[in-house]
């Protein structure tokens, strides 16, 4: 049966990924947008949209009977759950199927087998393929430490922790499941070692229902944060040849085990000696699919549909080559516990894209994103804005194209990782292959998550978002003739202009030029760029000012400044001590009352935003004079959560 009418029940970037393919094929294409995503590019790029009522994840996208409803009004006849939400819920596929639609996915009983990641640890050490240990939670000893709690369904890092002391087992233990619970519905959790130093190594497979299975190479998945990929490759620069025949066959065994079929990746770990084991079988495509898409020349999720159609895969896959190299973009700030951030993008912006959602043709830039300028990054879902691939013919090649397309994106709006992204591309252990799922530790946020622009380029950006200011002062008001401004017949005081953190430039402009620092001139002005030369170098700053702030960026890299107000506004003071809420989100838990001593680092309370748990703790010791905040209360970024008297606590 040939599909001719496709929903796709996911948002953002995995959306737009699927709606590019269906384009090429003919197939027509039906969204799903929650109240938040109503403008989103998703909902407006699809021949049809239907609405989902609500913001929240579990009463808009993961409400099955919902995308099925609305699959029926649009007149779909297949859907496809791209990843994440109900991609892997085996309820969901099989309902699907029961509606008379096509599923663009595997089997339900294949989903089911490998939606608890305990049985399918079972399941793939019965057909042969190596498993690590599974010591119960109560049962763990000093002597297993480190071990790793594991949220047994979903994915995406959600519902992890890692354990060093056993004082804070149980603890973490229900943190999972708490996190599990929100994410996926589901709150068991296990353990499992925790091998150091190792590799995180995946297999992209795509089986026919006809007994093909294709095992596409694997991917270098190892940098992660919060136990989450941040940059994945393709192939491994760890990985040998007869390896990558081993890591392939227990791949293609743990698909026959199973009887997939479609497209799904099986995960394992590599040991620094060379042992690997199994982690779990994503049945979906997954987030990373771009990288094997570039090094093997094909359209992973156009194989998707014909598979579902019931096409014949050819006996073997095309053979690789070259090297892909992704980043996952995301809203957020590395230096503050990657801190999800949200708010417009006022510029989304990537120079020398040569494909969207596609492979380029030869080597090339690759942009998958779910973004656009002007869009708004809320607070209910996942805070990735993009994924960014580099195809080359050599690793190197790879990663110097994307470091530099990274480095010179504008970015204005939201705190991005960007800067950290571009750190990691250009770090010599990076370069060098040398990469575990440690690493951001052990090469340290402190070097990495570093901005760009140094001092001397915030200083010249500071100077050149003041002549672009006064640039646009002058044009905008006629009546001086051209006179630069500020300008006065006899020498005068400087024009200041003053940024928050400190930041403050002075210059004069005469008829003679630019007075400001030693060594700088001003080669020309307009609002929007501004020409410095900086002791006999020029450089070119583009301005943009939205949202209050300033955005410069150059070669020197980008720098984002906010003006500071002549005048304080009395509604933005807080009383001393007051600790504000740093992003919206949900309260999940109060771990102090009032009037309580409470000591510096303490945990005050649990907040939960972007589908992540974050805590919030007492920035200094003293008492808790006040707590504004009860279980389960939204708030809002910059309210005031609690109050905080420091000093010498109670004796």
């Amino acid at each position: 049966m040939m599909i001719e009418k496709l929903l796709v029940a996911n948002r953002g970037e995995i959306a737009r990924r699927v709606f590019r393919t269906c384009r090429d094929l003919g197939v027509a294409t039906v969204a799903v947008f929650s109240d938040a995503d109503a403008g989103a590019p998703h909902a407006r790029e699809a021949d049809a949209a239907v609405r989902l009522p609500g913001d929240a994840p579990s009463g808009t996208y993961l409400r099955a009977e919902r995308i099925i409803e609305a699959a029926r009004a649009a007149g779909a006849d297949a859907v496809h759950p791209g990843y994440g939400f109900l991609s892997e819920n085996a309820g969901f596929a099989q309902a699907v199927i029961d509606a008379g639609l096509t599923w663009v996915g595997p089997p339900p009983a294949a989903v089911a087998a490998m939606g608890s990641k305990i049985e399918a640890k079972r399941l793939m050490a019965a057909a042969g393929v190596p498993v690590l240990p599974e010591p119960d939670p109560a049962a763990v000893i000093a002597t297993d430490l480190p071990i790793l709690v594991k949220a047994s369904a979903g994915g995406g890092g959600r519902g992890m922790r890692v354990v060093r002391d056993l004082a804070e087992l149980d603890e973490q233990v229900a943190a999972a499941g708490r996190e599990a619970a929100s994410a996926f519905g589901d709150a068991a959790v296990f353990c499992e070692p925790l091998l150091e130093r190792a590799r995180h190594i995946e297999v992209q497979i795509l089986a026919d229902a006809h007994g093909t299975v294709w095992a596409l190479g694997e991917r270098e998945c190892s940098i992660q944060r919060r136990h989450q990929k941040i940059v994945e490759e393709a192939p491994s620069p760890a990985v040998s040849p007869e390896l990558r025949a081993e890591l392939c066959a227990a791949a293609v065994n743990a698909a026959k085990a199973i009887e997939y079929v479609g497209a799904g990746t099986v995960e394992f770990m590599l040991a620094p000696d060379g042992r690997f084991f199994f982690l779990e079988v994503n049945t979906r495509l997954q987030v990373e699919h771009p990288v094997t898409e570039c090094v093997y020349g094909l359209d992973l999720v156009r194989l998707q549909l014909e598979v579902a159609e019931g096409a014949r895969l050819p006996d073997e896959p095309p053979a690789p080559r070259g090297h892909a190299i992704e980043v996952r973009l995301y809203a957020e700030d590395p230096a503050l516990d990657w801190r999800p951030a949200s708010g417009v993008l006022h510029a989304f912006d990537v120079p020398d894209v040569d494909a969207r959602f596609a492979v380029p043709a030869g080597s090339g830039l690759r942009l998958d994103a779910g973004y656009e300028t002007g869009g708004e990054v809320g607070v209910h879902y996942d805070p990735m804005l993009a994924k960014l691939i580099a195809f080359a013919p050599t690793r190197a090649a790879a990663a110097r194209r994307l470091r530099q397309a990274l480095a010179q994106a504008r970015l204005h709006g939201v705190t991005t990782n960007r800067d950290l992204l571009v750190r990691v591309l250009g770090e010599a252990a990076f370069l060098a292959g040398d990469t575990h799922t440690g690493y951001l530790d052990e090469v340290g946020l402190d070097k990495l998550a570093q901005p760009l622009a140094d001092e001397r380029a915030v200083r010249l950006s500071a100077l050149a978002a003041a002549l672009a200011e006064a640039a646009a002062n002058r044009a905008s008001a006629p009546v001086l003739g051209g006179l630069p401004s500020g300008w006065r017949n006899l020498p005068s005081q400087p024009q200041r202009k003053a940024f928050e953190g400190g930041i403050e430039v002075a210059y004069r402009l005469t008829r003679n030029g630019l007075v400001a620092e030693d060594g700088v001139a001003l080669v020309e002005a307009s609002p929007e760029l501004v020409v410095l030369d900086a002791a006999g170098v020029r450089y070119a700053f583009d301005v943009q000012a939205a949202g209050g702030r300033v955005f410069v960026d150059s070669a020197l890299g980008p720098v984002a400044l906010t003006p500071e107000p002549r005048f304080a506004d009395p509604s933005d003071l807080v009383a001393p001590g007051s600790l504000l809420a740093p992003m919206p989100g949900t309260v999940v838990r109060v771990e102090a009352e009032p009037g309580a001593d409470v000591a510096e680092g303490q945990t005050l309370l649990i907040l939960e935003a972007m589908k992540m748990e974050h805590r919030i703790a007492a920035p200094a010791a003293g008492t808790l004079a006040e707590l504004n905040v009860t279980q389960g209360q939204q708030v809002e970024a910059g309210s005031v959560l609690a109050v905080i008297s420091e000093g010498t606590p109670h004796k």
